[in-house]
């Protein structure tokens, strides 16, 4: 017996009856045409046919057209009917036409509307002769009679149950039914006390919770549910039920136009006849055009509206303010149907009041226990530190992930805790970051982090102090939450080690380094890049290179090189940053700043620096350059700085630290390839000699290992003179390096 998976029962028998018919005709294959035969033998399609008479003659020309044309298998065969190849195709075709309708299972009137689509076919013949030329009458009709036949099916089985559900509740769920599957509501009195007003209103009864997303408005809806199941509401809503609209299951399988109006215009007569129902749609801005084919036509929200102006049907909203201000508020005669209720971010107090009254299902589902003090971590460090979402949601989520790691990774203990320490390094694997200063180990981590960075930055000790304190200000919580962890302006000539500062400080601090060569925005329309080009421009769908950087990675240090390069329309835009630690990029979303460290380079007036003035100069050319920073930018930049750091000139000293550091890491490179490099005291001289440049700074000194160096070890490696386990001697003969023999 031949099976369609996903299937209603009404085609499965229509293919049993099919095969049946093949069998007893000895045909060998099962083709479309049988299929056919066996569904317009069912009630729901003969009534669907617009004329009985036709419909019957067709059927008639079908079973002629099946015993006459088909092969039929001889007696002294075996006859064994298998599907066709065309029969094949159809039901591939049909589940495909399932699929764009967002259908759950394939139903006759899917198979007959491909079939009615492939032109070619004896099948579509006889569909033809019976709609009579009118396909989308007959196909709305007989959609109609499949869909009710189900419902009933539906009811029959559920026939011992105290009520038969109706159409309408298809596409709705009864929270009231439920509310012990959803967390409880905890605080939101005044938001729930001015949703039960608005609700006993006479007229315009209809309240809209306008939010963040994450902030609560769904639980405030389900909360409702439960307090009407408890009898703790006034008497003008005691007893209602809430049922929350399924959009989705409205639309899914509405392939012809009056199906989508129909389902909707049921569940509204359903909740007006029933009195004393309240309908929540979730997301409530997806009303506003839903449905709609054309300019002409009516969208869901336009049905709705009748029903929301006498007051007869009751309806709770929610939606973003994003969404609100985008697609609701642009529907006036809709949205003044609604009164709005604010649903704001909970407090940090109020948000562990609510972790405290929902952790008991967490701690049932992953059997573990929650301390006190993970609870209002878990509040106030996702509050810091996960940026772009909203509270409860984040801090709920947080404990959510913590409670599943330990039911993964289980202790020793009888009791599975769940404390602080844990959903610290929970919170560090999401935010990607290994540095969060509550805890004592990361604070001990700040303490040296100068004497780390001059480890590797030499001759700057002054600027290397000056980034420490300011990252250690920021860790220790003593500067304005709402600016970054650090704005600071590096000045000095180039190659002193402005840009290795912040390589080394992202490092140490275990986040990425995220750079911006600011001379690519030297024109003003190139700025417009950083934060996304407006509404009709070339760009707008790329979003902005900055906000888009820093909302993937907030937790980073950010370089902005070479900043006097940029055009001046840059500095408006770093001013809110550096003071509000926000962004907006062009289509509304805002970048957190507020653990960034920002860091920008100049080189401005580095040629009045390179200058001397009168004999015996004393000036530094960072001295010299402060003056060109000082004219270069407004005071109202200088003014949101941190720190404005000066790095010293190169001297020979700090010539010779970067010099063996260089080598070091070549040497490191060698011992990769098992390669040990020596160089003589003279060689070390005679680089040294070549790379130092107070004009140039350290840049110099890659430039002589690469051009007198790297040739000859790569020259000994390519003829096979260094081998592996080899000990390579580098010394000078002729005011030149040459490799010992």
């Amino acid at each position: 017996m031949l099976i369609i998976e996903n299937s209603t029962e009404l085609l499965q028998e229509a293919l049993s009856e099919a095969e049946a018919f093949a069998q007893e005709s000895r045909h060998e294959f099962l083709t479309p045409e049988h299929l056919l035969w066996a569904v317009a033998q069912q009630e729901q399609f003969q009534k669907a046919c617009p004329d009985s008479e036709e419909c019957k003659r067709a059927q008639d020309s079908l079973q002629e057209y099946l015993e006459k044309y088909l092969p039929v298998v001889p007696d002294d065969m075996d006859c064994q009917v298998a599907p066709s190849q065309h029969l094949g195709k159809v039901v591939n075709a049909a589940f495909v036409a399932l699929e764009g309708a967002y259908g759950r299972l394939l139903d006759v009137t899917h198979v007959i509307q491909v079939m009615m689509m492939q032109e070619d076919s004896y099948c579509s013949k006889i569909l033809a002769q019976i709609h009579g030329g009118n396909k989308g009458l007959f196909m709305s009709h007989l959609v109609t009679e499949y869909e009710s036949e189900g419902i009933e099916e539906k009811h029959e089985e559920g026939a011992d149950t105290p009520e038969k559900k109706g159409e309408w509740e298809k596409y709705v769920t009864c929270l009231n039914d439920n509310v012990d599957c959803y967390n409880p509501l905890v605080g939101r009195k005044e938001e729930l006390e001015r949703t039960v007003q608005i609700l006993s209103r006479k007229d315009k009864n209809n309240p809209l919770h306008v939010g963040e997303p994450g902030v609560g408005k769904t639980a405030i809806a389900y909360g409702l549910a439960a307090m009407i199941e408890n009898e703790e509401v006034p008497e003008c809503i005691a007893g209602s039920r809430v049922y929350a609209l399924d959009l989705g299951a409205l639309i899914a399988g509405t392939s012809y136009r009056g199906e989508f109006e129909k389902r909707l215009k049921s569940v509204l007569d359903g909740v007006e006849e029933t009195g004393n129902a309240i309908l929540y749609i979730d997301e409530i801005h997806n009303i506003i055009g839903a449905g709609r084919m054309d300019q002409g036509s009516l969208d869901a929200g336009n049905i709705m509206k009748p029903y929301l102006a006498d007051g007869t049907v009751r309806v709770i909203g929610a939606t973003t303010y994003e969404e609100y201000n985008k697609n609701f508020i642009r529907d006036k005669a809709f949205s003044r149907r609604f009164e709005m209720v604010p649903i704001l971010e909970p407090s940090i107090d109020d948000c562990v009041e609510i972790l405290n009254g929902i952790k008991g299902r967490y701690e049932d589902f992953h059997h573990v226990a929650f301390t006190d003090e993970a609870i209002k971590y878990a509040v106030t460090a996702s509050a810091k530190f996960i940026t772009g979402r909203y509270l409860p949601d984040k801090a709920v989520d947080l404990l959510d992930e913590a409670g599943a790691w330990r039911k993964l990774h289980p202790t020793q203990d009888a009791v599975q805790t769940v404390d602080k320490k844990l959903v610290a390094e929970v919170l560090a694997k999401i935010c990607k970051v290994d540095i969060l200063a509550e805890d004592k180990d990361d604070l001990q981590r700040l303490v040296d982090l100068d004497k780390r960075i001059k480890a590797q930055i030499f001759g700057q000790d002054k600027a290397v102090r000056e980034v420490s304190e300011a990252v250690q200000m920021a860790g220790t919580g003593l500067i304005d939450d709402n600016k970054p962890m650090g704005s600071l302006l590096f000045v000095g000539p180039t190659g002193v080690g402005k840009t290795e500062v912040a390589k080394v400080l992202a490092a140490e601090l275990g986040v990425p380094l995220i750079r911006f060569d600011m001379s690519e925005y030297a024109e003003k329309h190139t700025v417009a890049k950083l934060i996304g080009s407006p509404a009709g421009y070339v760009g707008y769908d790329d979003g902005g290179l900055l906000t888009d950087a820093i909302r993937k990675t907030p937790h980073c240090v950010l370089l902005l090189d070479e900043l006097e390069k940029a055009h001046q329309n840059i500095y408006n835009i770093l001013l809110q940053v550096m003071d509000y630690a926000m962004l907006t990029n062009n289509k509304g979303q805002k970048a957190d700043f507020r653990h960034a460290v920002i860091i920008m380079t100049t080189n401005a007036g580095a040629q009045f620096a390179k200058q001397s003035i009168g004999f015996a100069n004393t000036s530094t050319a960072g001295s010299v350059m402060m003056k060109s920073v000082k004219r270069t930018f407004k005071p109202e930049f200088l003014n949101r700085l941190t720190a404005i750091t000066v790095f010293n000139d190169m001297d020979r000293s700090m010539a010779e630290r970067i010099l063996e550091k260089k080598l070091q890491h070549l040497s490191d490179k060698l011992k990769a390839k098992n390669i040990t490099l020596r160089l003589s005291d003279e060689a070390k001289q005679l680089l040294l000699e070549k790379g130092f440049s107070a004009e140039y700074g350290g840049r110099e000194i890659d430039r002589v290992i690469t051009s007198m160096l790297k040739p000859l070890l790569m020259r000994s490696i390519l003829r096979g003179e260094t081998m592996n386990g080899n000990v390579v001697e580098v010394i000078v003969e002729d005011s030149n390096l040459k490799i010992k023999a």
